[in-house]
């Protein structure tokens, strides 16, 4: 099994500096940047510690997967965000896990033990709405459905069609905006009833970046989608 440690950045320099030197590089085989373009050096400083970087030429975090998709040479995905978010000593915790045999390993801010120092009301209501609307819908047993710290196997973005534009256009369209494929990928591993567990892990307060969050597109175009998935895709 080969990881791919998927690192997405938008003006990170601060997080790089400061939460990357916690990873240690034997952790995994491979740990890719994905830049957004950033005005803050981020690249160089991701080159300068050794990284393979690519720069993001599709909008969104999910153009910034499918960009860096090609260059991926892990059988497993383990995205990871650098803004002090993600927890680097969970990263072989995540792995092991992965080992047991699990399609998709969930590092979860809500599972017991754990805690988010990063939301506020509205996203801490927001996550467990989602969350909970899955697991309603779609049977599946989730803590933590939407959150980007999680490994997977890459040929599930495949298998679940996540790397297909109409999993996700209407309601890209509808509500202008750009979406993720983390709540896609969340729904289709249940409603294929893949092998997935989730690991305890706090959300620290972010060291830096830029919050990209769109509360009213993205709840929305999120919501919009949970609901869909019941009818459209088998």
């Amino acid at each position: 099994m080969k990881i791919t440690l998927l690192i997405p950045t938008l003006n990170e320099a601060q997080g790089m500096r400061v939460v990357m030197p916690k990873v240690k590089k034997e952790w995994v085989d491979q740990i890719l940047v994905v830049d957004g373009k950033s005005k803050d050096g981020t690249a160089d400083i991701a080159r300068d510690m050794g990284y393979d970087v690519v720069i993001q030429q599709s909008p969104g975090i999910r153009g910034a997967y499918m960009d860096a998709l090609p260059f991926i040479k892990g059988d497993v995905i383990l995205a990871f965000s650098p803004d002090g978010n993600s927890i680097p000593e969970l990263i072989p915790v995540c792995i092991d896990k992965m080992k047991q045999g699990y399609d998709m390993v969930i590092v979860s801010r809500y599972a017991p033990g754990a805690k988010s120092y990063d939301d506020d009301a509205v996203t801490a209501f927001g996550n467990r709405l989602f969350t909970g609307s899955i697991n309603f819908l779609h049977r599946a047993q989730y803590t933590d459905a939407m959150v980007i710290y999680r490994a997977y196997r890459k040929q599930l973005i495949y298998d679940l069609d996540l790397d297909k534009d109409p999993s996700y256009s209407f309601e890209e369209n509808l509500f202008r905006t750009k979406i993720s494929w983390e709540p896609l990928l969340s729904i289709r591993a249940a409603k294929r009833r893949l092998k997935i567990a989730e690991i305890p892990g706090d959300e620290p307060a972010r060291e830096g970046g830029e919050r990209k969050l769109q509360v009213l597109k993205w709840g929305a175009a999120y919501m919009f989608e949970i609901w869909r998935e019941i009818f459209i895709w088998r």
